[in-house]
């Protein structure tokens, strides 16, 4: 892979990740503030209880992507990006542009979610 690939690749790996840690410490911030609401009505501590559970998982998804980020800039660093970790054959550049953090190639992937089901 070119310098330059390997350049842009970095810069789109290391933005997804401060997104990412961006998104976590406001939602952090923003669950501190909701501790102290004391709600009457039983629906709105249900609602308010659901919102902060979609939240809670949708911060543990973002928590999964943040070490698959980590990995795939370790990668970079040693010289292994784009090469498929499970059969070692290079990894295709359009889906490397579609999920620059990919570890398996697309016939690897593609066998790993068939023997998933």
């Amino acid at each position: 892979m070119r310098r330059r690939e390997v350049e842009r690749y970095r810069e789109v790996l290391q933005g997804q990740l401060d997104a990412l840690i961006g998104h976590g410490s406001q939602a952090v911030h923003e669950m501190a503030g909701e501790e102290g609401e004391e709600l009457p009505d039983p629906s709105d501590r249900a609602t308010v209880e659901e919102e902060r559970n979609w939240s809670l998982r949708l911060r543990d998804r973002d928590r999964k992507l943040i070490g698959k980020l980590q990995d795939a800039l370790a990668r970079l660093d040693a010289g292994t990006f784009g090469q498929c970790t499970r059969c070692g054959r290079p990894i295709g550049s359009a889906r490397l542009r579609a999920r620059p953090m990919t570890d398996l190639c697309i016939d690897c992937k593609t066998e790993a979610e068939r023997l998933e089901r």
